[in-house]
C-alpha cells in the first residue's frame, strides 16, 4: 500500500513520539541551541502537544508551565525559532532542538 506524504509523516511523528520519555508531569526538558553557532538559547519545556506542533509546524512550539498552555517561541517577541533537527538523549527523557 502507498501512503500519501502527508500520512507517512504523520507515522515519522507519532513514532518520534513514542520514543520520548515524559516525566510523570507529562513534561520533558528541550534545550533550543542554534543550529550553526552551537549557541544555548534556552531551556524550556514540552509536552506531547507541544512536540507534535514543533514537528508538524517546523517552528518550536513549548508547554508554557506558567501560563499553563502551549506557547509558540516568538509569538510575543518576534524570536521565532524555525527547527532544523530534533534530537533526542539517549536516555530518552531530553531533547535538543537545533534552531535557526
Amino acid at each position: 500500500m502507498i501512503k500519501r506524504k502527508d500520512e507517512a509523516v504523520k507515522d515519522q511523528i507519532e513514532r518520534a513520539l513514542a520514543e520520548i520519555r515524559f516525566g510523570a508531569d507529562g513534561l520533558v526538558p528541550a534545550i533550543a541551541q542554534q543550529h550553526d553557532t552551537g549557541e544555548i538559547l534556552m531551556l524550556a519545556w514540552m509536552n506531547r502537544a507541544a512536540v507534535r506542533t514543533t514537528l508538524t509546524e517546523g517552528r518550536a512550539c513549548y508547554w508554557s508551565r506558567s501560563r499553563g498552555r502551549l506557547w509558540r517561541k516568538g509569538e510575543t517577541s518576534g524570536q521565532i525559532q524555525q527547527l532544523r533537527e530534533l534530537r533526542l538523549d539517549c536516555d530518552g527523557d531530553a531533547l535538543l532542538l537545533l534552531v535557526d
